[in-house]
């Protein structure tokens, strides 16, 4: 499919050649959300890139998000000065690029954030009732950049919820989130703290450490051991909590990461991963109404990627 696309993509300005088979159509159908809403094309080193919005225009008036609530969210999380001091948003992606998963973040949470029952709803149904009542979420969030009481480094969660327990006890899940990504990024240097972390937390086979020392496992890794240390924290009171990773389901090197990184593991207790998907359909079913389906027909709808290929097909006979 992937040689078959080429004319496609090049059409839409995303034929980029990096990219692997995934990417290829997670680009291509960035590009189409953007035609399909008449936003300008934004630009890569000087060249139209579909997948990419125009700016200043893409800050000014925050097309990537999807709702005015998810908007106000941004606002308040990202172009507060105050309240965006010490996290770490890149500038301009999450304006401009389609890709990125920071405004995918905001467009699968932020509707959460401001609905607490429907947040509540969702989780208990990810987590078969082990979270009862969701009292709030924050976005890129650290429960210290470079505090030693934690991994030391400065990991964050994409996402941070923290909840009420079903029998009552205060937790948190720290949240990773991927889109396009396939978590080839050269690993961070190794820190011994990550080592102490890890034998505290005692869910790790020792045989499997060096593995998670590399690329792709350890910025997995290096998020999991940044909720370990946090429910080990007393001073934060947290008597519950776990790391959930996500991805859609057909980012195969997310997909065969968490495998492998499951394979790491002698206890799973503190590790969840949800495909894209699954969260969806828990918005969907527990009630979010018309946000979440047109989040679905942004990011997940790739059956309409073959309607376009075969249109293109079609031109071309």
């Amino acid at each position: 499919m992937a040689n078959s696309l080429d004319p496609l993509l090049a059409r839409h300005h995303v034929l980029v050649p990096t990219d692997n088979a995934f990417q290829r159509r997670a680009r291509l159908l960035q590009a189409l959300w953007r035609e399909e809403h008449g936003l300008a094309i934004g630009e890569h080193r000087g060249r139209p890139l579909g997948s990419r919005l125009a700016m200043p225009a893409a800050k000014e008036t925050l097309t990537n998000y999807l709702t005015p609530t998810v908007r106000r969210v941004v606002r308040d999380e990202v172009l507060d000065p105050k309240r965006n001091s010490g996290k770490l948003y890149g500038q301009p992606r999450i304006f401009n690029d389609l890709l990125s998963s920071q405004p995918l973040c905001f467009n699968l949470f932020g509707e959460l954030q401001a609905d607490p029952d429907l947040a509540s709803r969702v989780f208990r149904r990810l987590t078969d009732g082990r979270i009862e009542t969701v009292t709030a979420i924050a976005f890129e969030h650290s429960p210290g950049r470079s505090d030693a009481n934690y991994t030391g480094d400065r990991s964050a969660f994409d996402v941070f919820v923290e909840y009420v327990a079903r029998d009552g006890a205060l937790g948190f899940v720290g949240i990773e989130v991927k889109y396009h990504e396939d978590l080839s990024d050269p690993p961070a240097p190794h820190r011994a703290r990550y080592d102490e972390v890890a034998a505290e937390m005692g869910c790790f086979d020792s045989k499997a450490l060096d593995l998670l020392k590399k690329k792709p496992l350890q910025q997995i890794w290096r998020d999991h051991l940044l909720a370990g240390s946090l429910i080990r924290h007393e001073a934060r009171g947290y008597e519950d909590g776990f790391f959930a990773f996500t991805h859609p389901t057909d980012n195969d090197c997310c997909g065969r990461a968490v495998a492998s990184y499951r394979a790491c593991l002698k206890d799973e207790g503190s590790f969840v991963a949800w495909t894209l998907e699954r969260i969806v359909e828990a918005i969907q079913v527990e009630g979010g109404a018309a946000w979440v389906d047109a989040l679905h027909s942004r990011y997940l709808a790739f059956d309409a990627l073959e309607q376009h290929l075969k249109a293109s097909a079609g031109t071309q006979t």
